[in-house]
């Protein structure tokens, strides 16, 4: 059986289930995109081709495994995006909680059923149906779980809005003797540099007392000066709007010193080397056009 444990977002990583891109299906319609950067793409003829992001996901399991990392990948769904593992469910202690997602991603979830079935049936928690909520808007910081998520009236109408209160309120109820805080994010349909499509799209933390921040993604400036009051101005990375489309804050770690970047991420690795981070840098900029990153692609299992 596995013994899930996952408390914050850099303990030493020992088991993750890393998503994949065979089979990863034709180049969607402009109809078909679930986000504003893949349909951007779509429309100018920049889609990421499938071997390309199958490449680097090679490099990314190669990086894992060279720190000894239990690597777990979904069966493969044809004609199925299975990249983004984050979305598709998380883990909080030892609980595994499955991510109500968009209901066209239902079969990923299917793809790791057979990991499911090493997990005692009673660590599983399954949200109620109205209860909305993505891997890539929680995020574990000891005794915080930070959330984002969108409150405008016209939720249901955002694609790009996966969180919803209903979802945070869940989270609250299964884990009380955590300090939870949930943090309105911007959305758009049609602008990827105004679209935070999950809170590790602009937040992150790194190493011991770190993170890096994208302080306009934030609704409320309340909810950004919460986590500097946490963290600290100077240990904060500050991004820009541009560095927040690349998907700087959606980096990943692997333990307190060591973190697995974007190669092209130039500013973002000099400050992590110059912070003392061992800095493992790999190509992922083919699947960064569909929104989402190295800390997306990733559902940990296991980090002691």
């Amino acid at each position: 059986m596995l013994n899930l444990h996952v408390k914050n977002e850099t303990d030493r990583l020992r088991t993750v289930i890393l998503g994949t891109a065979v089979s990863n299906g034709p180049t969607p319609t402009e109809w078909e995109a679930y986000d504003p950067k893949s349909l951007e793409h779509i429309q100018k003829g920049t889609y990421p081709k499938e071997q390309d992001m199958v490449n680097e996901m090679q490099a990314f399991e190669k990086v894992l495994k060279k720190y000894d990392v239990g690597v777990i990948r979904p069966e493969i769904m044809r004609d199925c995006n299975q990249i983004f593992t984050r979305d598709i469910g998380f883990v909080i202690e030892n609980k595994l909680i499955k991510g109500n997602i968009l209901p066209d991603r239902a079969d990923e979830w299917e793809a790791i059923e057979y990991v499911l079935d090493e997990i005692n049936p009673n660590d599983i928690l399954i949200p109620p149906e109205d209860a909305h909520i993505e891997g890539g808007d929680v995020i574990l910081w000891n005794d915080y779980i930070f959330i984002g998520t969108y409150k405008g009236n016209d939720y249901s109408s955002i694609n790009t809005a996966r969180t919803n209160q209903a979802g945070v309120d869940f989270i609250k109820k299964s884990f009380p003797h955590k300090i939870i805080q949930d943090f309105d994010l911007f959305k758009s349909m049609t602008n990827a540099r105004e679209n935070a499509l999950h809170l590790d799209c602009c937040f992150q933390p790194i190493g011991k007392d770190k993170a890096i921040i994208y302080k306009d993604g934030f609704v409320e400036s309340e909810d950004y000066y919460y986590l500097v009051e946490i963290f600290g101005e100077k240990n904060l990375f500050h991004i820009t709007a541009e560095e927040m489309y690349a998907m700087y804050s959606n980096v990943f770690s692997i333990s307190p010193e060591v973190i697995v970047s974007e190669r092209n991420f130039h500013r973002l690795n000099t400050w992590l080397r110059a912070q003392g981070f061992f800095v493992e840098e790999i190509p992922y900029h083919e699947i960064g056009k569909q929104e989402g990153l190295l800390r997306c692609s990733t559902f940990p299992l296991i980090r002691e």
